[in-house]
Order: structure tokens, then sequence, then C-alpha cells
């Protein structure tokens, strides 16, 4: 699979400098971890679900969630873990069919062995398990589970923690629990693929609920927390973690209170006015700042739970040519000594030492999402992405 994989080859040639890189459900845990993007949410009690895995695909979905926790009722739990079964054995069925990476979000450690052993030979279509409101405490008896698990399939497996308990968002527990969580999943580091933040349960914690008009970013404790969650597990001196962005929770919006997000100009530039008021429309203009704010804050990839949510995400995380070129050129051989050089667009200063880790971080973002051409922008890889 790669990104922007649905749309037609001569179009993508169009698009891109560098085209979005392959990668499959084996390939090396790094490039899984950057290559996450959009990662759709489904409930697991879904009759058709097989089906709607499959035409997601099409849509550009490269990594779902499966979800036996949350989005379903405490009395569906067992009926949804037989349809999970079946579901996944209808797919093992389809071996030509391209799948995007699964995991299934499950409620109790327990779970995960468990589901292992009933999924049998189809578990070679299962990626790994998301593990909710993880803890130090509950932490280790998940990933024990899901190792324990993978020994006995011979199936590769991964954990994606969610980072939602209410210890993270009290300032008086909030040092302690990212220091538990730091130590946890470093013991089991090779398992871990990627640290996914609850941003929904962290609001709960306070009785709050962002309107479509915000972010994440300007409910001031929600943002503090994700800074917390960085400083700690995102680091870019090789203790750190890929960390996913926040659920956008609006897919419409009836009545507005301030102004749309998205500048007019880029759009009239490339004739593409009616996709900017569908944008907006469907909130989608403050999904699209939301993101800009979590690449600005050191997160990749993004928690959705309805499709239109998608494309914005994989659009936004394309390198621009202008970024690309300037971590080609602070990572060049000759600049092992450091120093200062002017950007080739000749509007910023390029500090090799401080800015080698960006530019490490963007060239492995190219290797996945490609590398617009030079006169590409967002606006362009939206409107090409859009379905027929």
């Amino acid at each position: 699979m790669r990104h922007f994989g649905h749309i037609a080859p001569e179009e993508r040639q169009r698009l891109f400098h560098r085209e979005p890189g392959e990668f499959d459900a084996d390939s090396p845990a790094r490039v899984l971890a950057a290559a996450l993007g959009a990662t759709l949410y489904s409930p697991a009690t879904r009759e058709r679900l097989a089906d709607d895995i499959v035409k997601q695909v099409g849509r550009g979905v490269v990594s779902m969630v499966l979800c036996l926790e949350d989005s379903i009722d405490d009395a569906e739990v067992v009926g949804a873990e037989e349809n999970l079964v079946g579901q996944f054995t209808d797919l093992a069925g389809r071996p030509d069919v391209e799948l995007p990476l699964l995991f299934i979000r499950v409620r109790f450690p327990e779970q995960i062995p468990d589901l292992v052993r009933r999924l049998g030979p189809a578990v070679r279509r299962l990626s790994g398990f998301v593990l909710p409101k993880f803890t130090e405490d509950r932490g280790i008896a998940f990933l024990e589970a899901l190792t324990a698990a993978e020994a006995a399939s011979g199936r590769r497996l991964f954990a994606m923690p969610v980072l939602e308990s209410p210890e993270l968002m009290y300032r008086e527990t909030r040092v302690d629990a990212l220091q538990g969580i730091a130590h946890t999943v470093d013991k089991y580091r090779d398992r871990v693929l990627a640290l996914r933040l609850g941003v929904t349960d962290f609001c709960s914690s306070y009785a709050l609920r962002r309107p479509p008009d915000m972010t994440a970013y300007d409910v001031q404790i929600v943002a503090s927390v994700i800074a917390d969650v960085v400083n700690v597990l995102g680091r870019a001196d090789g203790t750190g973690f890929t960390v996913t962005g926040p659920v956008w929770e609006y897919f419409r919006v009836q009545e507005r209170m301030f102004k749309p997000q998205l500048r007019t100009s880029p759009f009239l530039a490339n004739r593409a006015v009616d996709l900017r008021e569908s944008l907006i429309e469907h909130a989608l203009d403050g999904l699209l700042r939301e993101i800009s704010l979590d690449h600005a804050n050191g997160l990749l990839g993004k928690t959705c739970i309805h499709p239109s949510h998608v494309l914005p995400v994989h659009a936004l995380s394309v390198v621009s040519h202008e970024e690309y070129g300037d971590a080609q050129d602070i990572l060049r051989p000759e600049r092992g000594g450091g120093g200062v050089l002017r950007s080739a667009s000749r509007n910023k200063m390029n500090e090799v030492k401080p800015h080698r880790a960006w530019a490490e971080r963007v060239l492995q973002r190219a290797e996945v999402f490609g590398v617009a051409r030079e006169d590409i922008g967002f606006v362009d890889l939206l409107a090409a992405g859009l379905p027929d």
C-alpha cells in the first residue's frame, strides 16, 4: 500500500516530485509508525465490517482501528468479539485484496490472547492492538498479554497505547504518570508502534468539549497535557516515540460563531472555491488548522472518526518541495561541522546543528507521504484525492 495509492499513477506523477513510498504490514516499525496517517476508527459491531474495510482502502485509508471499547455499549462486547472473528476470517479468505493496517482496540488485557487464539490463521490480517487508558500499572498487563499472544501465534503484533487517563490531566500526578509510562513503553520498545492521545477523555475530566471553531490547542488545559506528553515521550534523542494527534469530533457544522479559518487566496489560485466552501460546511477548516498545529507541536498522524477526515490529514502530511530542499541541504555530508546557510528559497536561515533532527524527521515523512512538486500545494492534493 501507499499514501495516495487510490489515485491514478499519472496524477501522482503530476503532483509529486518524489512519490509516496510503498509499505505493508511487514515493513519496519520505523516506517509503519510514520506511515499511520489518518487512523480511522470503526465500531467492531458493524455487520459488513469486512466490506467497509475494503471500501475505505479505495478512499485512501491505510490504517484502521476496530473498536471493542468506548464506541460500543458494554452489553455488545461479546457479540462484537464474535463479529470481529467472523469478519477477519472473511478478510483472510480474500488473499488478493489490499487491506489497511488493522488494529483492535480492546478493553482488558485478557482479550488479547483470547482474540488471537480465536482468530487462528486469520491473525495474519491483524497488525496489533490499541491499549486504552494506558498507565504504568495497567500497561504492563496489556503489554505482557500482547507479547504472549505474539509468541503463541508467530505473528508480529504491535501495541498502540492510548494516553487518556485522569492521572495525566491532574497537575499533581502528571509527572509521575508520564515517567511511569515512559519506563513501561521503553521496556517494550520493540512492540510499541506509536502513542495515541485520548483528548476526548482529557476533556471529560473537566466537563469540557471543544467547539468546532476551536482546536485542541485552544483548550489550554488540554494543550498543556499535549506539551508534556511530547516533552517526555516524543523526544528526538532516540528515546522518543511517534505521538499521534487527537481526534477531530465534527463532520458538519450547523451554525458558526467565528469566521472560517481557511484563507480564500490558495483556493482562488487553484480555481477551487467550491472545495473551500465544502470544507467549511463540513467543519474541516478547523481540522486543517488542528493538523497544522499537530505538526508544529511534534505530532504525526491523527485519530479519525469519519472518512472525510482522512484526505486532509494526508494532504497536510505531504512534505512540501521547500521543506524537502531545506532538509537535504542541512543533511549534506559536508555540513557535518555545523554552520548557518541561507535556504534555497531565500526566505529563512537553516542552522545545521539545531535543525538536523527536524531535517531527519522531514525525510522520514517524505519516505511515506512523498514530496510535492514545487508548484503543488495542499489544495491541489485535496482536490486530486477527492472521490469522483
